[in-house]
């Protein structure tokens, strides 16, 4: 028996960026080491506009930086919630973007991190195919490039229920293990989905890495 779904897209925006030195939401892409958004496009913009194709709400969680990423979001047409203590991590901040999934009627989510390149479309709809076909034991779909996890992830209402059931402090990889069963790998060749941008040097290996948009 294959699943129905309404998406709505998570954006995992809320962290500090300590090592990038600036925020990564804001990163302009494509990859611009003066700093100047040449496509008018930064991580959150081009996250947004990949997303809103394949699911019809896309939610952002920010945290301190809220003032700075509202503008972006509202002009994307995305949602905006916030996690009032981004200190507890990134789990914390699922958890709050899968409540706000649930409050707006859906049951599955795409979500992804803002630290990245956007997925390409034809990854997005590989990704929400396989989700379309699988049976019912299967609650998440996960992509995979050259043997490695990464993002975006589907999820569905019973995976949901686990990250939402699980203490604040927990950790998505060990929810992940503990239902991997339950758990459905796509291997797609998009190395966008395994790429973290976590320092400059990151940043400006990006364009030899990835194709440019």
């Amino acid at each position: 028996m294959t699943r129905g779904a309404n998406f709505c897209a998570v954006i995992l925006a809320a962290g500090e960026s300590t090592r990038m030195g600036s925020d990564k939401a804001l990163l302009p892409w494509p990859p611009n080491t003066s700093g100047t958004q040449l496509g008018g496009q930064t991580f959150l913009s081009a996250a947004i506009d990949a997303l809103s194709s394949f699911s019809e709400l896309v939610i952002v969680v920010a945290g301190s930086n809220e003032a700075q990423l509202t503008p972006i979001v509202y002009a994307h047409g995305g949602f905006l919630v916030t996690n009032p203590a981004p200190e507890l991590g990134q789990f914390s901040s699922l958890q709050i973007g899968l409540q706000e999934v649930l409050n707006h009627g859906r049951d599955a989510a795409i979500v992804t991190l803002v630290d990245r390149p956007p997925a390409r479309a034809t990854t997005l709809q590989a990704l929400c195919a396989a989700f379309a076909a699988a049976v019912g034991e299967k609650w998440a779909v996960v992509p995979e490039y050259n043997g490695q996890h990464g993002h975006p992830i589907l999820l569905g209402r019973e995976m949901i229920s686990a990250f939402s059931k699980a203490p604040a402090t927990a950790n998505a990889r060990d929810i992940e293990r503990q239902n991997q069963q339950h758990i459905e790998y796509v291997r797609v060749g998009d190395p966008t989905v395994i790429l973290n941008v976590d320092t400059p040097d990151d940043y400006a290996a990006l364009a030899s890495r990835v194709p440019l948009p």
